[in-house]
């Protein structure tokens, strides 16, 4: 294979990672009209047609999509051993790219992450914050953080932080006028703040358990919203009970903002985790990223 060829193949799996001849262009830092023709002669010399261009969208055909699966874990594998070779370096350097949820970012991984970059001035670190699930390796980053119970199995998953449970909770000006549920069928009788989930689109049904009997509850009210913090500021306005972590709850709870109720149906479950794929090598830098982060 020519050099400009495995050049041409680069080029066209970003094309179809990115869904975008603009954002793959500028990830690349060429032209939208160079990434094009470097396309469209790759599908000259297979013969093959491997995008369908709109004026909207770009997206693989059948046999761009076999290609896809052909070089993405070939290019995922050679990124992987280039990045092992820094270990040869007096100081460990070279980019980590993470996808974590927001609150999980700002409480965990960028305390470490800043000392990281000030004990080592040849890492760089970029931070993703998705609510929604990531494909590590066809997005390209070296790891995720999410919630233990959310880890794919053929992941390798490293504690990050501690055990964490459901909070149930309204503000007093809301329990002025409500009585406090005793268990979690009162909530019929409630105006609860319902989830928006980021993947499906679906209301996050509240889950509960006591004795080992778990118990699903779907609840209504006036306020529905995909982002917490907005969910936390309607509880905190007195709109309703919200259902969230205690990560996000606790600390009003403690402060008085907010009263916890049905504590005795909400059991501990597995805290934040980072996940990576079990092939990825292990670079120096990655290595420092995932000591640093470790729960002790």
């Amino acid at each position: 294979m020519r050099r400009d060829e495995l050049g041409d193949l680069v080029a066209f799996l970003t094309v179809a990672e990115e869904r975008s001849f603009t954002r793959a262009a500028a990830h690349l830092g060429t032209s939208q009209s160079a990434l094009s023709h470097t396309v469209r002669r790759l599908e000259e010399r297979m013969g093959l047609r491997l995008l369908t261009r709109t004026t909207r969208n770009v997206s693989p055909t059948d046999a761009g999509e076999q290609l896809i699966e052909t070089l993405r874990p070939a290019f995922s594998d050679i990124r992987d051993r280039v990045a092992s070779l820094s270990s040869m370096r007096q100081s460990p350097g070279g980019q980590l790219r993470i996808t974590s949820s927001r609150q999980a970012a700002e409480s965990i991984v960028m305390p470490a992450a800043k000392k990281l970059m000030r004990d080592y001035p040849d890492i760089n670190i970029e931070i993703s914050i998705e609510q929604r699930f990531v494909d590590l390796v066809a997005e390209r980053f070296d790891a995720g953080v999410r919630l233990g119970e959310q880890v794919e199995k053929d992941m390798i998953a490293v504690k990050i932080g501690p055990e964490l449970r459901m909070v149930v909770a309204g503000s007093p000006e809301y329990f002025k006028s409500h009585r406090e549920p005793l268990t979690p069928h009162d909530l019929t009788q409630h105006r609860c703040i319902n989830l928006r989930l980021p993947t499906l689109g679906g209301l996050y049904t509240w889950e509960f358990e006591q004795n080992k009997r778990p118990l699903n509850v779907r609840v209504d009210g006036q306020f529905i919203c995909n982002d917490v913090p907005m969910i936390v500021d309607a509880a905190l306005s007195g709109l309703g009970l919200a259902c969230l972590p205690d990560d996000h709850l606790g600390p009003w709870v403690k402060k008085g903002k907010l009263i916890s109720v049905l504590e005795d149906w909400c059991p501990l479950f597995p805290g934040y985790h980072l996940y990576y794929p079990s092939r990825r090598l292990s670079s120096p830098a990655f290595a420092l990223l995932v000591d640093a982060l470790r729960y002790r």
